[in-house]
């Protein structure tokens, strides 16, 4: 586990938050290739949610879970984090299995889960082409991941959902790259928080067995296992 105790947001510290909005507008203009790709889905389908997808659960919670971005199918389409595609199959189930959420994952968001001491957020707000941002979308975002850092009072550990996450978190965190390198299980400490690592649960890495549910939950069971200590 790597160590690091200078930290730029962590309202415990004593040290004022900076004044940043908690979240993106729906028509959110800073980064217009994904306004661009926004609007044009927002046409072809104007059903679906096609705008910043917010946070979800408490700001009062100990976890905070880092995914890359909205999916086009899952979260661009559903309005909540990780709903209504792959990746949320097994995040949720796994949330369910460590006591995280409670209730029936249906991949809607009105299928009335709700997380437990968790909350859940992407480095990157707006769904982008291919599911790929580019580096200057994830600097310009990352004002809103610092923001929902701040707002929440009671936060102990971060699990970031592979190496985008990762990257985010330690420029939020300011750890050191090479301090604090990407390796699925790997625990970086940062004052107060614990950033640990996992694959992203996408169908790629699993179908490829880069992450297994097994690889998965064993992350979950070492924050469950902090937590409660």
């Amino acid at each position: 586990m790597t160590t690091n105790s200078r930290i730029e947001i962590d309202p415990r510290r004593g040290r004022k938050p900076p004044a940043l909005p908690a979240a993106p507008d729906r028509n959110c203009p800073l980064c217009p290739r994904l306004a661009s790709y926004r609007d044009s889905l927002r046409a072809r389908e104007p059903d679906w949610f096609n705008s910043p997808v917010p946070s979800f659960g408490d700001a009062d919670a100990a976890l905070l879970i880092v995914g890359l971005a909205p999916g086009v199918q899952g979260a661009n389409r559903t309005g909540r984090p990780f709903t209504g595609d792959f990746a949320g199959d097994l995040l949720y189930a796994t949330l369910l299995e460590y006591g995280f959420a409670r209730g029936v994952y249906q991949a809607r968001p009105d299928d009335g889960l709700k997380l437990v001491d968790c909350r859940i957020s992407n480095a990157v707000r707006c769904v982008p082409p291919q599911n790929k941002p580019l580096p200057v979308e994830i600097n310009t975002c990352r004002q809103f991941l610092i923001a929902t850092i701040a707002a929440m009072p009671k936060l102990r550990a971060i699990v970031a959902l592979g190496r985008v996450a990762h990257d985010s978190m330690l420029k939020v965190l300011a750890l050191r790259a090479a301090a604090a390198p990407f390796a699925h299980g790997a625990i970086h400490q940062a004052g107060a928080f614990r950033l640990y690592d996992s694959y992203h649960c996408s169908r790629y890495n699993t179908n490829t067995r880069v992450l297994t549910p097994e690889m998965f939950r064993s992350v979950f069971a070492k924050v469950r296992a902090d937590l409660n200590s």
